[in-house]
């Protein structure tokens, strides 16, 4: 499995992340804020287990190779190799907080290339950290969500001489845009969509600073200021700060690069003000300001400021356009000899959410579906534990990273759905549990606080039922999964993650495929269309819904697959928020087929007037809705 986790540049508010820690001792002390993003360079790595020991090589950007290091798989010899320092720490503190949190062996980590650069305020430690952090995730499916491998990044990195601040495991998050509040102990973030799209230049100034001697003369200030230098720190990470970073924010979401060029001018001047004295030596900044205000490249910039810890470390510009972008970091390259990065965040939308129909009624396995919903039918997983169905795709769902999932049931089928998501099991039956079916209780309690349950009424068809969650969509892409569907990935990465990185890639509506022999085609959704990536990636033309073999032979044929082969729909969907107005149109003129409000037809119209990718995703389904299926499923899903 290859991971990449980028580095992360803190765009306003350095230093108020512990600084807002300090709010556990005085609560006078303002919250600190700040907004951050990922660069487009970071930390790439190959992953896969091993039995009993972490073995790790390194490729670092000097081209130096380093390792193999091997550190067995044991509290103390983890302890102690973290508080040892240096590159293999960071891996070593992250593998002890995750054996102390879980059961799982070794890694085998190799990181094949480093793009980012290190000790410049970009936080390399933290993108290490959440590699290894992410890799276990993955790897044991431990079931984190990315807050989770941020919060186990950061218990990691503080075993180590490293004195990170909780910002810099928001490289965890990518390189999107993110708001982070610290309250003492408490975090809370915000991500973030720009309307524009937005592009900076980071320079590394290829000068010295102390971070640490920065830290400390700034620690001095707090918890309780006392002279005029302490106040003035305390007031620029504390008010100003906020101000700055809201101000920021607004900018940031309406892609407003004048504004944020402004702001970051007017943040390095009150930073110099206030902060610059409490540690002359490190923050006068001689190369930085020298570099902010170097006359060739001022008609380029919107305006800039420092980075991270502030100093001599580096420096970060806002464009003013693409065009822009590439000037400076032609002129800084080529008149100052100082390496730069583009950083580029584009105006596009994340997909979060995740919606599962549920509301058929199971005809075809009555009369078992009287007395149980088919979603709600037993499946003993890879781990042998015995789940309902929809607990496996809604597991799916957020093991690809999505954050929160919509269920439409029926309304006499509600209280079924919410009891298993929402209500803890009897106390007497809670104690007759295992230990680790009791966590697995309080887990599933946890999933459920992100599901929701949408009702549809009358049974209108499986486009209706789509169309019912319209308003708890909004206007944002979503994942669809079918509720009769389960899903087996043959990679380590789940089968509805695929979807979304292709989406995210291409930004056009893409939907799961699976090759299918002719005579089981008359079971599903058949397209055809042309390979963008043969026998991967193709460019749909036509959706077909449980055509007949006669049309499909004249219709659907695709090439490169063998004869009698045909790609049949897998199940798994990212659409965008259009799609809700074709449904709408149709329902608003009842407009049916075979007496129901399909979704066929209204992807199809989404295809045309957008465009439509189909992914031959790596990976099998698994189909509940039908006896014989379900018995294959049975049989097959926990060996797969």
């Amino acid at each position: 499995m290859k991971i990449f986790v980028p580095g992360r540049i803190c765009l306003f508010g350095e230093h108020s992340d512990w600084a807002g820690g300090y709010r556990r001792i005085n609560t006078d002390i303002e919250k600190g804020y700040t907004l951050i993003a990922g660069t487009n360079q970071g930390i790439h790595a190959e992953v896969a287990p091993h039995p009993t020991e972490l073995v790790i090589t390194s490729l670092m950007p000097d081209g130096k190779t380093v390792g193999p290091k091997t550190i067995p798989m044991d509290k103390r010899s983890l302890l102690r190799e973290a508080q040892e320092g240096g590159f293999f720490s960071y891996i070593a503190g992250v593998a002890y907080q995750i054996m102390t949190h879980y059961h799982v062996r070794g890694l085998r980590i190799h990181n094949f290339k480093t793009d980012l650069p290190v000790k410049k305020g970009l936080s390399s430690s933290a993108a290490i950290c959440v590699l290894v952090a992410r890799a276990f995730n993955r790897i044991y499916d431990l079931k984190m969500t990315v807050r989770g491998e941020m919060e186990m990044a950061y218990q990691g990195e503080i075993l180590t001489p490293s004195r990170c601040g909780r910002m810099d495991q928001g490289c965890a998050f990518g390189n999107r845009p993110v708001l982070m509040t610290f309250d003492g102990e408490h975090l809370d973030c915000t991500e973030l969509r720009v309307r524009k799209d937005l592009f900076f230049v980071i320079v590394d100034l290829r000068a010295q600073k102390d971070t640490m001697e920065i830290l400390a003369r700034l620690n001095r200030c707090y918890p309780i200021a006392e002279t005029a230098v302490e106040k003035g720190v305390q007031q620029y990470l504390g008010e100003i700060n906020k101000r700055i970073v809201e101000q920021a924010r607004q900018a940031l979401v309406a892609g407003d690069a004048p504004r944020i060029g402004a702001l970051m001018r007017e943040a390095q001047q009150l930073f110099d003000q206030y902060v610059g004295p409490a540690c002359p030596s490190q923050l006068t900044a001689e190369v930085l300001h020298k570099v902010l205000a170097y006359p060739p490249i001022q008609e380029y910039v919107r305006g800039g400021k420092g980075v991270g810890s502030q100093g001599d470390g580096t420096a970060q510009f806002v464009a003013r356009d693409e065009a822009s972008q590439e000037k400076i970091v032609e002129i800084i390259e080529r008149d100052l000899k100082m390496p730069c990065l583009k950083l580029s965040l584009y105006a596009g939308t994340r997909v979060r959410k995740a919606l599962i129909p549920a509301a058929g009624f199971g005809t075809r396995l009555f009369p078992a579906s009287k007395a149980t919903k088919k979603e709600l039918f037993p499946i003993i997983d890879r781990d042998g534990i015995a789940k309902p169905a929809i607990l496996l795709i809604v597991e799916e769902a957020l093991n690809a990273g999505i954050e929160e999932v919509c269920i439409v049931v029926q309304s006499a089928d509600l209280k079924a759905f919410q009891s298993f998501f929402n209500v803890q099991v009897s106390i007497e039956n809670y104690n007759k549990l295992p230990r680790h079916f009791q966590e697995y209780s309080k887990w599933l309690l946890d999933m459920g606080r992100r599901v929701t349950f949408i009702t549809q009424d009358a049974q209108e068809g499986f486009g209706h039922a789509v169309y019912c969650a319209r308003d708890w969509i909004g206007d944002e892409p979503f994942l669809l999964m079918l509720g009769d569907h389960l899903y087996g990935s043959d990679t380590k990465v789940p089968c509805a993650r695929q979807l979304l990185e292709v989406y995210d890639r291409h930004g056009i509506s893409v939907l799961g495929l699976k090759k299918t022999p002719e005579a089981d085609i008359v079971n599903f959704g058949v397209v055809a269309g042309v390979w963008e990536e043969p026998g991967r990636l193709l460019s749909v033309s036509e959706f077909a819904e449980k055509p007949n073999v006669e049309y499909a032979r004249t219709n659907l044929r695709v090439e490169v697959l063998e004869e009698g082969e045909y790609l049949t729909v897998f199940g798994q969907y990212i659409v965008k928020p259009q799609l809700f107005d074709y449904l709408e149109e149709h329902i608003t003129n009842n407009v049916r087929e075979r007496g129901e409000f399909q979704l066929t037809s209204c992807l199809d119209r989404l295809r045309q007037e957008d465009g439509f990718l189909g992914y031959v995703v790596e990976g099998r389904r698994y189909d509940i809705g039908l006896p014989e299926s379900y018995l294959e499923t049975l049989n097959a899903f926990r060996r797969a």
